[in-house]
């Protein structure tokens, strides 16, 4: 799952992708802002066919973050 999300962070956020750990925070360590994060919970919601809601994005500060959240509803990949 973290190297199918580290090509997804890379592509939306243009870093690169070596630059991405699970502990990397969006904002402080990938410099994603608000519309950065919209459109990759987007893509997210795209590749893993479900939906982040607003209220839930607020919680997912780093990419281990997202991974244990798709994980708790039952996505593996």
């Amino acid at each position: 799952m973290f190297e199918k999300m580290k090509s997804i962070i890379a592509e939306q956020l243009n870093v690169a992708a070596d630059t991405i750990s699970p502990q990397s925070k969006f904002k402080e360590d990938l410099g994603a802002d608000s519309l950065d994060l919209f459109e990759l919970a987007m893509a997210f919601e795209d590749v893993y066919s479900m939906e982040i809601p607003s209220e839930d994005l607020a919680s997912l500060s780093t990419v281990e973050d997202v991974m244990q959240y798709l994980q708790s509803r039952g996505i593996e990949e």
